[in-house]
């Protein structure tokens, strides 16, 4: 990974890929080095105050960010789930919690290319919105609620004009204090044709009440707080869906599935690259009292870094293979939700081993809240929480090729 000859730009420093998909994208055109370096100057007293990261999300909305993957001809930038996968793992290594909030958004913004890319315009109102500034979070987790996209505990109470009134307990909103928009689904048990469940936006209102009580180990300056509602009204035209209750095949699931874990995946694996860079750091700067050697010569210490790079480089590849075929319209089939979750399943475990092995590097240190590398040990930790969490991820792997259980 370092010292030795590269026959390719490294993406995340602003050069190339390795795939055709994002082959001479400029990322540092989007995320500037000096915008990184304001950012990651900020996450430390983020984290310590356990506050939103307000100034981040000004600059970043100043730069355009809010519409990477909103089409150009509606005043984004037009940029592919690959390039966006690219920028997040950039992000991430400079303030994890900034760029896992900023997911939240992307995804919705995701969800809408995925949906115009196979030519439904349902949520071409959030493009237009991402591109204006708006930010729009994702209300679908629900205490206890293990069937995530295909139930829900929300009642989704049908109106005269159309519309729906929702009531309920949303959990883990990131981007609480400053979202516009809330998408969110709830089930529909009264209409003619129910059960229903109902994927819709609802505006930020009095109905709409937010709890203070993000205090985490990590990720803290995501603010993922709990969020009720007490009737909070979409309108008919944010009305997205009504479906059956349990898998679906609709392009809505398929695409917030797709690009949940495509970004989160990317997320964490820029908490990896970052963490291996201060590895390096450490071994190159550290000097054994013992052999008056730098660490970065000690056969132990190299062998942990090239374990860490080994680990880091496999998880590129596959970033970019899923990304591409997404954005293609690729058919995996049965498989297409097994290879998701394995996905972002794969990159949570590959960067909790490899910040461990950073850690060990470092030397205790690394231990001290003060340490970046002791908020990445934090930060890195949020991934086994998010959907598919390692129980459902081995669990669709394991249907897809095995079929399901028999009753």
């Amino acid at each position: 990974m370092h010292g030795g000859p590269r026959r390719t730009r490294d993406p995340l420093r602003g050069g190339g890929s390795r795939m055709d998909a994002v082959s001479d994208f400029d990322s540092a055109r989007y995320l500037p080095d000096d915008l990184l370096d304001r950012i990651r100057g900020r996450a430390a007293g983020v984290d310590a105050d356990n506050v939103f990261p307000e100034d981040d999300l000004a600059e970043l909305r100043e730069a355009g960010y809010l519409g990477i993957l909103v089409p150009e001809e509606l005043g984004g930038a037009g940029l592919s789930l690959a390039q966006a996968s690219v920028l997040q793992q950039r992000l991430a290594g400079a303030a994890p919690a900034t760029a896992l909030a900023i997911n939240m958004h992307l995804v919705w913004t995701g969800v809408a290319k995925v949906l115009s890319d196979r030519g439904d315009d349902a949520l071409r109102f959030v493009q237009e919105g991402a591109a204006a500034g708006e930010v729009f979070a994702f209300g679908i987790s629900e205490a206890g609620n293990d069937l995530v996209l295909f139930g829900s505990d929300t009642v989704a109470e049908p109106q005269p004009d159309g519309g729906y009134a929702f009531t309920g307990t949303k959990i883990f909103t990131s981007l609480a204090p400053v979202w516009d928009r809330l998408g969110l689904h709830g089930l529909d048990t009264t209409s003619e044709d129910a059960p229903k469940l109902v994927f819709a936006f609802v505006d930020r209102t009095d109905a709409v009440r937010t709890r203070d009580d993000w205090d985490t180990v990590g990720m803290r300056g995501t603010q993922s707080r709990t969020t009720e509602l007490h009737g909070a009204v979409a309108s008919t035209d944010r009305i997205v869906r009504r479906l059956s209750p349990g898998p679906n095949p609709d392009p809505l699931v398929f695409g917030i599935f797709s690009v949940f874990e495509l970004l989160l995946a990317s997320v964490y694996t820029g908490i990896a690259r970052r963490a291996l860079d201060l590895a390096v750091v450490a071994a190159t700067s550290r000097t054994s009292k013992k052999t008056g050697m730098a660490y970065s010569q000690d056969p132990d210490i190299r062998w942990r870094i090239a374990d860490m790079a080994l680990t880091y480089d496999g998880m590129l590849p596959q970033l970019e293979a899923i990304a591409h075929d997404i954005d293609e319209r690729a058919d995996h089939g049965g498989l297409w939700f097994a290879k998701l979750s394995g996905l972002k399943h794969r990159a949570v475990t590959a960067a909790k081993a490899v910040v461990d092995e950073a850690m060990l590097v470092a030397g205790g240190s690394s231990y001290f809240s003060r340490s970046e590398l002791g908020r990445l040990y934090r930060d890195v930790i949020a991934g086994m929480f998010h959907p598919s969490d390692p129980e459902s991820a081995h669990s669709t792997v394991a249907t897809a090729w095995l079929g399901p259980l028999t009753p």
